[in-house]
């Protein structure tokens, strides 16, 4: 083991991640040499420093912020390669892909017949007992579906009237069971309509 691994930080490499950030921190290349160093002198310390020049009593301070950046072509698609989102399923026992398919489609580009592109998708899946994953999350096609646990087949979908970004539930009501599924259209993009309705399903048992 590399005993730099476990280094104490110093306050020029505190210096460089205020100043360029990093992950999801935001570089803050707007703030002065001293206040850098006094952040980071407190991240080290714990013991705070008074800049000469201090900020007016008002409390204003101005941050810049770059934004997290899509990499995106001139028409507003990702710019690689699709899938462009997946739904996947672990083995646990081996902790191996037990399938992995496109989830989500651009209706503009499905009516073309680029099909299964996958899209960006916002929301977790819910597995029933009987083996069926149903999960909508994709923010184009506003589809809700279920598949296969074992084979990731599809086997049903449905399209909402707003984009589903969330996880649906299931209850049971009389010996019938239910699924809900909550569709915002929050994260919808592309100047799409955004609200709050609940939906929900019921299952049919296979004759």
């Amino acid at each position: 083991m590399d005993v730099r691994d476990h280094a104490a930080p110093r306050a020029e490499d505190i210096g460089v991640l205020i100043r360029q950030g990093a992950g999801r921190m935001p570089a803050f290349p707007n703030l002065s040499a001293d206040e850098i160093a006094a952040i980071s002198q407190f991240v080290l310390s714990g013991e705070s420093k008074e800049l000469e020049s201090a900020r007016p009593a008002s409390g204003n301070q101005s941050y810049r912020f770059s934004g997290y950046h899509k990499f995106l072509d001139p028409d507003g698609y990702p710019a690689v390669a699709p899938p462009w989102g997946t739904l996947n399923a672990i083995n646990l026992n081996t902790g191996k892909y037990a399938w992995k398919i496109p989830l989500g489609e651009y209706p503009e580009l499905a009516a073309q017949g680029m099909k299964d592109t996958g899209s960006e998708n916002y929301g977790g899946p819910m597995v029933t007992a009987g083996g069926l994953v149903f999960i909508a999350a994709t923010n184009f096609d506003r589809k809700f579906r279920a598949f296969d646990k074992l084979t990731g087949k599809l086997l049903w979908e449905t399209v909402l009237p707003l984009s589903g970004n969330t996880t649906p539930i299931t209850y049971e009501v009389g010996g019938k069971q239910y699924i809900v599924m909550h569709a915002t259209g929050g994260r919808q993009g592309r100047n799409g309509p955004s609200g709050g309705i609940y939906i929900a399903f019921a299952l049919r048992r296979p004759a």
